[in-house]
């Protein structure tokens, strides 16, 4: 006799990130204590589980798994439905041959069928229990480094195929012994099901090589080995989850120096790997946020301020300064090599500065031996090229400024009102690349690639397409691109668009910025937003004609669907074109002549270094440039304004060795001084012209240029221009809202690479607070142009499920 089944039963659809991350053994072990019967299983959509028994432990076991969900599990959804009842109900589970309360099976997945939403998830860290085990002497993966489990392991980094299978991806070589078998195939055990598990019987191995390529002479352990070349100053390539690292004693500045003649890389800051975080803490300050950051499982690059009185490191690590870029070990691996280090370890993506990281063993010989003194490498494939991810503590949140391991795929749901909008791709922009699957009912950003202007990565960022199309089964009616005329990714789009007979949507670029961060944070479709998009420069449009072509400072009046200029930073030639991208003294010479005159100034100042430098130039050639608009187009990008202030306190004056490094370091000048609570910084000017409120700078150089002359610190020069420009955002913003032109209660949201910097967003969102705006900002999508192709996706979809335009412009 078999007991009769309960009558009650409910099905459940769980969507998010569940699918690879122990879910359906959790629900196992579940369903067992509360002695519920019914089954599991992963299917194109999520996972579904069918439950019968006691309604009140049915929903006990629900509780359950939301309030502690596997540690990589994400559940954005649960849908419920009653399931039929007793007749039914029983005739279906006794053909499988449950018919006891506590009865409960896990069933083989089904295809994905359509697009894959839940089926390729981030690499993980390695979790505490693999990290234990690995220390263990004791346990069978003693010391072994490539250990893991359900829990943690890699993902994206070997995935080939679906659905999430070993077959498909790069440990399909390695059969399982039976001890891996056996813990496959129990629920109960943390691997079961875990596609990567591999022990030292039946697992990758390491193998140390010399620079060229032949194996290491000396017979011992390979990772001791290594350890020991990097205590003796040595550098080695490093194989690491999703691309080879570079590496070296961070205390040792001959190593560093020579690593950055290796790489071509002058100036720009070297990442750190600390053994744990008591390493970190001699060097950085780090607090409860951050430190969790470090311990998180996506284990990324967090941006940290360095101690006044740290032990010292090589000081070529991050030239002007004062945050170091510091990580924890992401595999056992890193973990073992690090064991006996006395200080960090300089760990930096194995590359030619611009390029792509290396991913094959002979491929990094290659490319890399002449720079390095041994290879560690081994024998699992990396499938897609995955960077490290960089997060920065601000204003009261971990902020992600670089979206790669441990975080991408990122998956984000549709904003309210954006449902049923037809799958499409947008392929984001053309620094810190990144593209866009909207499919179903959300979207799937990339990894970042790089930037497309080096072959390589515009090589690697086809291939990484062609993945992702395959592996989340999409097929885009449409393609989505940049308005630039030149940028690769939009020429790519564009080509492929008139090849395969697609729809081709153009957006802009700042209105992408602010679609971004209204995604990001769930603004409902047809909600506008006051957006302030800054950043180093973006291609108008049709609208900058008979204007400025090229923008970077906008206040937008925005929706999903289009958007209305409402303002923007006084647009300032560019001369030379992109060369004042690189040199930062041409913005400080078409600033000054805008606010005083070339003459004026001279006479007044000829004692600064700015005057001096600037001697040395062709001033009346450049003069001719402005007189007649040649190769001077006017920008609004407020990039250029922190190249201006940098070169007058003679930072990166003559040349910028990479994007970004005159408005760092003029940050971490300003960090080091302290604004008095009534100091608003420099003066600015808001006019409202043409149309649009703007604001000037004009007013500031006086002020700034006398401190300067004075003898007034920079640092607090620099920290009184980061006053002016917060406080002057700030008027204009609240300018707005006092003429209604942007309706009480409308959120204001900031969006755009110069939002990276925290001095400017702290002082900016305190004064916005303190008026009683809401404000939007971004915490998991990068800033930078790295997020953009998420805003981009979000406008197509609008304007295609409602057709183009706003409530004004019709753009």
């Amino acid at each position: 006799m078999t007991a009769a089944l309960a009558p009650e039963g409910l099905r459940l659809r769980l969507r998010g990130q569940v699918q690879g991350v122990g879910m359906r053994p959790a629900i196992w072990r579940l369903a067992r204590e509360y002695a519920l019967t019914g089954r599991v299983r992963n299917d194109g959509a999520g996972v579904l589980l069918e439950l019968w028994g006691d309604m009140r432990q049915i929903d006990a076991l629900v509780d359950a798994l939301l309030a502690s969900p596997p540690p990589l599990a994400r559940i954005d959804s649960v849908e419920k439905e009653s399931v039929e009842r007793e007749s039914v109900a029983r005739a279906s589970l006794e053909r499988e041959g449950l018919s006891r309360p506590g009865d409960f099976v896990i069933e083989s997945s089904d295809e994905c069928n359509g697009g894959a939403t839940t089926a390729v998830l981030p690499d993980a860290a390695t979790c505490r229990a693999c990290h234990d085990e690995v220390l263990d002497p004791n346990a069978r993966r003693y010391r072994y480094p490539f250990a893991n489990c359900t829990h943690c392991g890699p993902r994206l980094s070997i995935q080939a195929a679906l659905p999430w299978d070993r077959a498909g991806t790069s440990m399909a070589p390695f059969a399982l012994c039976a001890d891996c078998r056996a813990e496959y195939d129990n629920p109960v055990d943390r691997r079961f099901h875990a596609q990567p598990i591999a022990c030292p019987v039946c697992g990758p191995r390491l193998q140390l090589l010399t620079p060229e390529g032949e194996p290491w002479p000396v017979a011992a352990e390979p990772l001791a080995v290594a350890a020991e070349l990097l205590a003796q100053g040595k550098i080695l390539a490093i194989k690491g989850l999703g691309g080879f690292h570079l590496a070296c004693d961070a205390g040792n500045a001959e190593a560093v120096a020579r690593l950055r003649r290796g790489k071509h890389r002058d100036a720009k800051p070297f990442a750190l790997m600390a053994r744990d975080l008591a390493m970190v803490s001699r060097y950085c300050r780090v607090d409860a946020a951050a430190a969790a950051a470090l311990s998180s499982s996506a284990a990324p690059i967090v941006l940290l301020p360095r101690k006044p009185r740290a032990p010292s490191l090589a000081p070529a690590l991050a030239p002007g300064l004062k945050s170091l870029g510091v990580m924890l070990p992401a595999t056992p691996l890193q973990q073992l090599l690090l064991a006996d280090c006395r200080r960090p370890l300089v760990m930096t993506s194995g590359n030619f500065s611009g390029e792509p990281p290396c991913i094959d063993n002979d491929e990094t010989q290659r490319r890399l031996g002449g720079m390095v003194d041994a290879l560690l490498v081994h024998d699992r494939a990396i499938v897609n090229r995955v960077d490290d991810s960089v997060v920065r503590p601000m204003a009261g949140a971990v902020r992600l400024l670089r979206l790669a391991r441990g975080y991408a795929p990122a998956r984000l749901p549709l904003p309210p009102g954006l449902e049923g909008a037809p799958p499409l791709l947008a392929l984001g922009a053309e620094l810190k690349a990144s593209f866009c699957l909207l499919q179903g009912d959300g979207c799937v950003l990339s990894q970042y690639i790089g930037d497309l202007d080096e072959v390589a990565n515009l090589e690697d960022f086809q291939r990484a397409l062609a993945r992702y199309t395959e592996l989340f089964r999409s097929s885009p009616g449409a393609l989505v691109v940049d308005r630039h005329p030149n940028y690769r990714s939009a020429r790519l789009g564009r080509d492929w668009a008139r090849r395969d007979g697609l729809a081709l949507v153009e957006v802009q670029h700042h209105h992408a910025h602010i679609a971004a961060c209204m995604g990001e944070n769930a603004v409902p479709a047809g909600t506008p937003v006051l957006g302030v998009a800054l950043d180093g420069l973006g291609f108008a449009g049709d609208e900058g004609k008979g204007d400025a072509q090229w923008w970077g400072g906008e206040f937008l009046l925005a929706d999903y669907r289009g958007y209305r200029r409402l303002g923007r930073l006084q647009p300032l030639p560019l001369i030379g074109g992109d060369r004042a991208m690189a040199e930062p003294w041409r913005n400080a010479f078409a600033h000054i002549n805008a606010a005083m005159g070339w003459e004026a100034y001279r006479v007044r100042y000829p004692q600064l270094p700015l005057t001096q430098f600037l001697a040395t130039r062709p001033l009346p050639q450049l003069q001719r440039m402005l007189a007649n608009g040649r190769h001077c187009p006017p920008s609004s990008a407020a990039g250029r304004w922190f190249d201006a202030v940098a070169a007058a306190l003679d930072i990166c004056c003559d040349r910028q060795d990479y994007e970004g490094q005159a408005a760092m370091q003029l940050e971490a000048l300003a960090e080091s001084a302290e604004l008095a609570g009534n100091d608003k910084g420099y003066p600015l000017q808001l006019v409202h012209s043409g149309g649009l409120w703007e604001l000037q700078p004009a007013p500031l150089w006086p002020a700034l240029l006398d401190d300067l002359a004075a003898g007034v610190p920079a640092a607090q020069i620099a920290a009184r221009f980061h006053g002016a420009l917060a406080t002057g955002i700030a008027e204009l913003i609240a300018r707005l809202f006092e003429q209604r032109a942007v309706a009480p209660g409308t959120p204001v949201a900031l969006s755009g690479g110069v939002f990276q910097n925290r001095l400017l967003l702290e002082r900016l969102l305190a004064l916005l607070q303190a008026r009683g705006l809401t404000v939007l900002t971004h915490r998991h999508i990068p800033p930078n142009d790295g997020g953009l192709a998420l805003g981009q996706a979000l406008v197509a979809a609008a304007q295609l499920r409602g057709g183009a335009g706003d409530m004004a412009t019709g753009r």
